[in-house]
Formats: C-alpha cells, sequence, structure tokens
C-alpha cells in the first residue's frame, strides 16, 4: 500500500472528482475539453520535450518499442475481434489505444517524479500519431492529412522537438506562463475523463469486460516480448510496461461515436477497462517496485 496508495490514490480521487460533479450537476465539458487540446496539453508538450534533460536520440528506442506495442497489439486483437465475431472496426482501436494521455502522464509524474515526464510523453505522442491516422483509418476509413498538421498537439510537438534540436533555452518570461499552462492539462485530463464515465451506457457491459481484460494483456504480452529483444534502459523499460498496462483511452468513444461504429459498446469497453485498471495498474505498480 505504501507504494500504490501515493501514486494511484490522487488519479482516481480526481476522476471520482469529476464523476460525482457531474452526476450532481448538469455540466458540459465540450469547451474544458477543446481548451485543454488546443492549449493545456500543448503546453505541456512544449515544457516536457524543451527541458534541457530531454534528448529525442536517446528516446528513438522507446518510441520504436512504442509503436511496435500497438501495432502487434492491433494484430493480436483482430484475431481476437475474429474469434469472438465481433466488429474489427469497433473492438481493434480500442485495444491497440490506451489512455496514455488522461492517465498515462500523471501516473508516470506520481509514480516516478517529473524525471519521467519525458518517456511518458514520447509514449504518448508515438500513440497519438497512430490513433489519429491508422486508427482514424480502421474507423472511419480516411485520414484528414491537412487537418492533422493543424492539430495545436501536433504544431505544439514540432515546436518542443525543434527546440531540443536547436538546444535553444526559452527566456524565463515566455517560460513561465507555459509551465503555468502545462500544470492544468493532467488534472483537468482527469476530472474530464471523470465527468465523461457519467454519459455512457453499460448495457453491453460484456463487451466492456472482454475489452478491459484483453487491452492490458496483449500490450503487456507484446511489451514483454519486446524487451526480449530490444533491451531498454531501465528508466524507459519501466515506462514501457507502464503503458502497456493502461486501460482504452477515451478518444477511442469519442471516434466510434463520430463515426458511427457501436459507441454504447465501445463506451462500455472504456468505462469498464478503466474502472479494472486500478487492479491492472496495482500489479504492474508492485511488480516494477
Amino acid at each position: 500500500m505504501s507504494i500504490l496508495f501515493p501514486v494511484l490514490f490522487p488519479i482516481f480521487v480526481l476522476i471520482l472528482i469529476g464523476y460525482l460533479y457531474a452526476k450532481t450537476r448538469p455540466i458540459d465539458m465540450e469547451f474544458a475539453n477543446r481548451l485543454n487540446m488546443d492549449v493545456f496539453i500543448p503546453a505541456l508538450l512544449i515544457d516536457a520535450l524543451s527541458r534541457k534533460s530531454f534528448n529525442l536520440i536517446d528516446y528513438q528506442p522507446l518510441a520504436l518499442a512504442g509503436i511496435i506495442v500497438v501495432l502487434l497489439s492491433g494484430v493480436l486483437a483482430w484475431f481476437i475481434a475474429k474469434g469472438f465475431k465481433l466488429s474489427v472496426p469497433m473492438f481493434v482501436p480500442s485495444m491497440m489505444f490506451n489512455n496514455c494521455g488522461n492517465m498515462g502522464l500523471p501516473l508516470a509524474i506520481l509514480a516516478w517524479g517529473n524525471e519521467a515526464l519525458s518517456a511518458a510523453v514520447v509514449l504518448f505522442l508515438s500513440s497519438n500519431l497512430l490513433h489519429f491516422t491508422l486508427g482514424a483509418y480502421i474507423v472511419g476509413g480516411k485520414i484528414s492529412w491537412l487537418n492533422l498538421l493543424k492539430m495545436p498537439v501536433n504544431i505544439a510537438t514540432i515546436i518542443g522537438l525543434v527546440i531540443s534540436f536547436t538546444q535553444w533555452e526559452i527566456p524565463s518570461a515566455i517560460h513561465k506562463p507555459i509551465e503555468m499552462l502545462a500544470q492544468i492539462a493532467i488534472p483537468l485530463m482527469l476530472v474530464a475523463l471523470g465527468v465523461r464515465m457519467t454519459t455512457v451506457d453499460l448495457k453491453a457491459w460484456r463487451i466492456g469486460l472482454l475489452g478491459a481484460i484483453v487491452c492490458p494483456l496483449v500490450s503487456v504480452i507484446v511489451a514483454f516480448g519486446i524487451l526480449f529483444f530490444m533491451p531498454l534502459e531501465p528508466s524507459q523499460r519501466v515506462q514501457l510496461l507502464m503503458f502497456a498496462a493502461l486501460p482504452p483511452a477515451v478518444l477511442n468513444y469519442m471516434f466510434a461515436e463520430k463515426y458511427q461504429q457501436q459507441p454504447t459498446e465501445v463506451a462500455s469497453i472504456v468505462v469498464v477497462g478503466n474502472a479494472f485498471s486500478i487492479f491492472v495498474l496495482s500489479l504492474m505498480l508492485l511488480y516494477l517496485g
């Protein structure tokens, strides 16, 4: 408990606050979510990528490992979907793309401190790039490259990487407001996740339970397989295994709703998966020590 409580308790408290507040008062999170995606998360990315300790070359193996985890998890999920006669656009993306934003970033900071943020951000960016390209194609059958390039998250990523490559030190007068905006992103993501959980229907709880088990299971199996062939330095190994154990991303539900790919079933996968994650993440944290 001395390991688990300080890490998991703050995360689930913020999720619970969002859930209970939305249950007692009508709330529209559209503006807050848009502000987070367009301002706070981009500020977080610039802050993390422009740190003096961040060197993209050092994180290339981790980025590659994260991409392989996502892709091979999708392959295994495809076979499971076929075996259970499930819709591939509904089931497979939810098994590939996990909550590395809402849950992965705060988990890395709370468990290992700010020095772990860079590795968590690299995995978040790798997964996000695939989600808005391959994931969008699986669910909707099309990709808007122009819209992808115009997304503030991607613009911020490019800015952060340029700063990292040029080793430019951001003046403190500019860096301080960026840092302040970045500090809003993670708590708001967790509260928004709790709010989102009040809007979904759990009628398809069976598929939700299947997804809650399959998502971390296939990813963790793939991650251990990767580490057997691709040894990473200890801190990156830890972040890869933690990344693999995360539950399905809320964004999967938003894509399913947008393209009408059984959003009720996907919502159940997301909600049950995130509830079930307290056990999965506890086991992974205990394993990682």
